[in-house]
């Protein structure tokens, strides 16, 4: 609610939220006359919906993979391992990242090395705003996979083993089980991660983007999402209204948007037999 409030106002630490004067709709006015209000929500959706769909499919495709596995041990160990990218700080994927595509001390990276042993002039990646999207991508999948996967894993454990075994009988190779029978059974926990990451569509993922972009500002053009904008903007101009005012921006077109997801999912849901 103060956010609400600030969101509105001139705010000054000094006169404190209920003295500072109200000024309308000036806050969001900065952000979208700012120039820059077209490239950050679009750098944000297209983002987040390369994330959102590389994590789902990558997801479901891992927990299929793993549940195919029938030695307990390895079974477990395979979630282990996948699910360990999660808890790996930003900071620490963001060292990582360029030991793989520049290296340390000018050495060129190991992508960069493979590249130039199949004769291909190395990239200078950190220069190259055009394939950070992607990039990014494969390390939010990197990331996410595992997690997503162990939510997938725990929704096929509800399905009962006479349908395999029904499908088995029927002459049915493993591909025509996965497709044809785990992943519609498994099709309303994909609808409600759908919902609940389309709420968070307009929330850019801070963290990590910010922490292997930084303050590159050649990359802006494909990676400047809308909350390391504010992030810069709050750094030199202290606008705390400013800040409130984008927040409340995402927030309702959030709510929007997870509104409108959720219908459209509970009528798909009972047109297709009430998934």
């Amino acid at each position: 609610m103060v956010g609400v409030i600030v969101a509105f106002k001139d705010f000054s630490i000094v006169d404190g939220i209920l003295g500072s004067p109200w000024n309308g709709l000036e806050n969001f006015r900065f952000f979208f006359e700012s120039g820059n209000a077209a490239r950050v929500v679009r750098n944000t959706l297209m983002l987040n919906a390369l994330f959102i769909g590389g994590t789902l499919i990558s997801g479901m495709a891992l927990a299929i993979m793993i549940n195919e596995v029938r030695l307990r041990l390895l079974k477990r160990t395979a979630q282990s391992v996948v699910f360990l990218p999660y808890f790996i700080s930003p900071i620490v994927i963001s060292v990582m990242l360029q030991a793989f595509l520049s290296g340390f001390g000018g050495s060129g990276g190991m992508v960069n090395g493979l590249l130039d042993g199949f004769g291909i002039s190395p990239v200078s990646w950190y220069t190259e705003p055009g394939a950070w999207p992607w990039i990014l991508t494969v390390v939010k999948i990197w990331q996410m996979a595992g997690y997503t996967s162990i939510i997938y894993l725990a929704a096929m454990t509800a399905i009962p083993t006479d349908v395999y075994e029904a499908a088995v009988l029927d002459g049915a190779s493993r591909w025509k089980i996965a497709v044809r029978v785990t992943m519609p059974l498994i099709l309303p926990v994909t609808v409600i991660l759908l919902v609940l990451q389309i709420g968070r569509i307009f929330m850019g993922d801070f963290g990590t983007i910010y922490a292997i972009i930084g303050d590159n500002g050649t990359l802006f053009e494909t990676t400047d999402v809308i909350d390391t904008f504010v992030f810069r903007a709050l750094r030199t101009s202290g606008d705390l209204g400013m800040t409130a005012a984008v927040g409340l921006f995402q927030s309702v077109v959030g709510f929007v948007l997870i509104a409108t997801t959720a219908l459209i999912a509970r009528r798909i849901s009972r047109k297709s037999g009430g998934l």
